[in-house]
């Protein structure tokens, strides 16, 4: 990574499960305890309300007191970003600004889902939030999920607003994504696990990980090395997390179950489903042989 690459939020970045009680209500207390572990163990900034956050399934006020309830918690010195994305930009607007009343210094908004619009309205929803407020924004491109993709030349044209700033890269396109961080400021985080660290070593500002919730000195570890010179060491321990990654992200289960099922949480709400117990000892053992290596 060179000197000069953006990081207006950090670098290693944690994609933030939402703690809710043995009755599905959201837990503060339990969220605010998570965020802190987080922080100590070397994450600089978190996403709440994210697909891993469950946001599908939290009614906006829950959104916005997550925000408040980790603010208290992690202070000031600690990036907070709201996931504000919705299927339409009305209520898309809205939780931008409850999530800047709350607290969040950043937002991350997902393109606009299932209706598929064109690129020309891609667009000008990405440029109704940047204006709807004044916190900076992180795109969020992952058509796997939305089903469009913000396309490398519409991601040039929205780098000319002042307030967009970063994109979290789920699009299995590298060589687009590289393309973009030559001609623009644009920070790119990896939201891909198993592309952390080649994104990284491209220029990109770092990584949204959901395995962090878990493991998060160990997701830093790669970037750490890689920033000290040692590459072979970056790929060294890039690839210790294999494994768990692999379980987390890539065997047919959300994160956000994966990561409950590792962590004292509370359970997943519907339509999601707690992970089974072969899955649930498949993830605690390569949990322990991370650790152990």
């Amino acid at each position: 990574m060179t000197a000069t690459a953006p990081r207006p939020f950090g670098r290693v970045l944690c994609a933030m499960i939402t703690p809710f009680t043995a009755t599905g209500a959201l837990d503060p207390d339990a969220a605010r305890a998570h965020a802190a572990r987080l922080v100590a163990q070397g994450c600089d900034g978190i996403v709440l309300s994210g697909t891993t956050g469950e946001s599908p399934t939290t009614t906006d006020a829950e959104k916005s007191a997550l925000v408040r309830a980790v603010r208290a918690e992690v202070g000031d010195g600690v990036t907070l970003l709201s996931g504000v994305g919705g299927p339409d930009t009305a209520t898309v607007l809205r939780r931008a600004r409850r999530a800047e009343e709350a607290g969040a210094d950043g937002l991350l908004v997902v393109s606009p889902y299932y209706s598929r619009p064109p690129q020309a309205a891609v667009e000008a929803y990405f440029l109704r939030v940047a204006d709807a407020t004044g916190l900076p924004l992180m795109l969020y491109d992952i058509p796997g999920r939305t089903g469009v993709r913000i396309e490398p030349e519409t991601l040039l044209r929205l780098a000319d607003h002042p307030r967009v700033v970063a994109v979290k890269d789920c699009a299995y396109d590298l060589l687009g994504s590289t393309k973009v961080m030559a001609r623009t400021t644009l920070a790119y985080y990896s939201g891909c696990e198993e592309l952390n660290l080649p994104l990284y070593a491209v220029g990109g500002a770092g990584c949204v990980s959901t395995v962090a919730n878990v493991v998060p000195d160990r997701i830093r570890a790669p970037l750490d090395a890689f920033d000290a010179g040692r590459p072979d060491e970056a790929a060294r321990l890039n690839g210790l997390t294999v494994r768990l990654t692999e379980l987390m992200m890539a065997s047919g289960l959300p994160g956000a179950v994966t990561a409950k099922a590792l962590l004292d949480a509370g359970p997943v709400r519907e339509p999601l489903q707690p992970a089974g117990r072969e899955a649930a000892d498949g993830l605690r053992k390569a949990y322990e042989e991370l650790l152990a290596a």
